[in-house]
């Protein structure tokens, strides 16, 4: 009997199942999951008693919750009614389907959603209703938690923020029996999808320490080979950082140096992951002298290292070794993310005291936020609860937040992307994973010392005191509007972690001369957006900043293409005269190392270059 269908290619022919093959498969299945499950368990039993048993406080939200239906009974019976009615719904087009008539779907996937592309969820009768009884399901109850009343915002925030996490984690898609291609997979190749997938998921255990690690892609990148390739030479290291100086590709350059401060949340090269998309390479062949902040990876003997710390140590050690490098007093600064908060409450610390004054010629904020009152997502992780969850899991680790725990929030925030998708295709599927640079540096995770990280999310996220003028630096009080110096904010338009609203909100705060700028994408791609890749677009408004942010975009104007260039005229007309080109080393700085240098090297699953 042939297993070829009507639907099927005839170019494609599916072999017939081993049933002896397949029976193997299953029992070598049961087998390791019988083990999986046991070693779970015994993890679960050594578990210390520190460790709280709702870190991300979510019962909080879903008692918040069920308080505002206790309130409103009828509300509930009304939206359970509706519910029902939209079952009946479902069921009778379904009928009527079944039975040769054309009928419109009673809901279909929002546009973009990836999960539901398989043609089967189309063409075939029983899918097509999982899929839409799925669809009704979800929706109902994200719009059911939405619409609870009474709640405060914050509250109300988390509880849709984790309706929507439980939404996606219940998908038909994530399940063996209810997707049409893992069980087509199956069939195919006798279950040895699921027997590779298991062995998948072990790996990923074992690579966690216990803990589920997704593999995103593969581990065979080697930094400085094949990513972080722009040649140059560490000319200063300090406890924090390296500073990275690149060999110049033009005869002559720009005065002032370029000074670039990437996020210590992540590793410096996703600005420079390939020659193609190398924002510093780029830089180098506009005629600037580039400079770059390489983080430590911290262990547990930084611990105490603060927010302070990291502006003198860091922002305030960079411009000295700069200055001795080149001669020249003067940066322009670039703060990417969470540096660019930092560098935000340097530029205030020294409107407020004097020390390094006029040092930083202008400053440009890649994706950062100084005011966080529309945060975004991440703000469903902040309350007093999360916080000393957090903080008491920190000091169980020796005072630092180990990097796979941030990298699990950030990718909570694209469940469906960077995790689904992956359970999918590792898991059920049993595929290995591909080669992609960009998931590669999302992998190489970095951890945190405690004091500066709860600093930065009590005083930011939590009490926004960088924008309302009270956070204090050296015992200073930081007043924002005091920073004259010219600054240029990106924002991009489908950021999911500095909103573009948000940092159209932190960019107000600034006293001197301001300049807002919004790309298409999201937090990378909004910024790694190379010119000749010819993807995406910007907007550029150059009238000064109106109350809102829908006034600026309504008199905007959209421009195709990266907006690496437009941004280069802005901060070529701050960069002096020109010069002859630097070349590492030959300044007052010898070269220490060659790019990328050594701190890069360090993985977040080693301390001090030990396993």
């Amino acid at each position: 009997m042939s297993a070829q269908t009507k639907d099927t290619d005839p170019k494609e022919t599916v072999p017939p199942m081993d049933p002896v093959a397949f029976a193997r498969n299953m029992a070598t299945v049961a087998s390791q999951s019988q083990k999986l499950v046991g070693d779970f368990l015994a993890r679960q039993a050594g578990k210390t008693g520190n460790q709280p048993f709702d870190p991300l406080n979510i019962s909080g939200a879903f008692f918040a919750v069920m308080k505002s239906f206790a309130a409103d009974p009828g509300k509930l019976m009304e939206a359970q009614f509706s519910l029902f009615k939209d079952y009946m719904s479902l069921w009778s087009r379904t009928t009527k389907r079944m039975m040769g008539e054309d009928v419109a779907p009673v809901v279909v996937p929002e546009k973009g959603d990836r999960r539901f592309r398989a043609k089967e969820w189309e063409e075939n009768q029983v899918f097509d209703f999982i899929k839409q009884s799925y669809l009704l399901t979800s929706n109902w109850m994200q719009r059911t938690v939405h619409e609870a009343d009474g709640m405060d915002p914050h509250m109300q925030r988390r509880a849709d923020f984790y309706a929507k996490q439980f939404a996606d984690a219940i998908a038909p898609t994530n399940f063996a029996l209810t997707n049409p291609e893992v069980l087509k997979e199956t069939f195919n190749t006798n279950g040895d999808n699921l027997v590779r997938g298991l062995n998948n998921l072990l790996e990923d255990l074992d690579r966690g320490g216990g803990n589920l690690s997704i593999r995103q892609t593969t581990d065979n990148f080697v930094v400085g080979k094949d990513i972080a390739t722009t040649p140059g030479k560490v000319v200063f290291r300090n406890e924090l950082l390296e500073l990275i100086q690149y060999s110049p590709t033009t005869a002559e350059q720009y005065e002032i140096p370029l000074l670039i401060f990437p996020p210590w949340i992540n590793k410096f090269y996703i600005l420079d992951l390939q020659p193609k998309n190398s924002f510093v390479k780029w830089a180098t062949e506009q005629g600037y002298t580039v400079f770059i902040v390489s983080w430590v990876n911290p262990d547990a003997s930084l611990a105490d290292k603060t927010f302070e710390d990291y502006m003198r140590k860091g922002i305030f050690a960079a411009l000295d070794a700069v200055e001795a490098a080149t001669g020249s007093s003067q940066v322009n600064a670039i703060g990417y993310c969470i540096a660019g908060t930092l560098l935000s409450a340097s530029l205030a610390y020294s409107a407020a005291t004097g020390e390094y004054k006029d040092r930083v010629k202008s400053a440009t904020f890649f994706a950062a936020q100084t005011d966080f009152t529309e945060a975004g997502d991440l703000q469903v992780f902040i309350d007093d609860e999360q916080l000393g969850a957090m903080e008491q899991q920190m000091r169980d680790a020796g005072g630092v937040l180990e990097g796979s725990k941030m990298a699990t929030t950030f990718n909570m925030l694209r469940a469906n992307d960077l995790i689904w998708n992956f359970v999918v295709s590792n898991y059920l599927m049993g595929k290995e994973a591909v080669p992609f640079d960009l998931l590669y540096w999302n992998s190489d995770t970095t951890r945190m010392p405690i004091a500066l990280h709860m600093f930065y999310l009590r005083q930011c996220y939590r009490d926004n005191a960088l924008a309302e003028a009270q956070m204090k630096l050296g015992g200073k009080q930081l007043d924002l509007s005091k920073v004259k110096t010219p600054v240029y904010f990106q924002a991009a338009k489908e950021d999911h972690i500095a909103p573009a609203i948000s940092v159209f909100k932190g960019a107000k705060l600034f006293g001197g001369p301001v300049t807002y700028m919004m790309a298409g994408s999201g937090h990378i791609a909004g910024v790694v957006n190379a010119p000749a890749a010819g993807k995406y677009q910007h907007w550029i408004n150059d009238q000064k900043l109106p109350e809102t942010l829908d006034e600026w975009q309504a008199d905007a104007v959209e421009h195709p293409g990266s907006w690496w260039p437009a941004w280069n005229i802005w901060l070529s007309e701050r960069s002096g005269a020109i010069v002859p080109a630097r070349v590492p080393g030959e300044g007052k700085l010898p070269a220490l190392a060659d790019a990328p240098g050594t701190y890069v090297l360090t993985k977040a699953g080693t301390l001090n270059g030990k396993k």
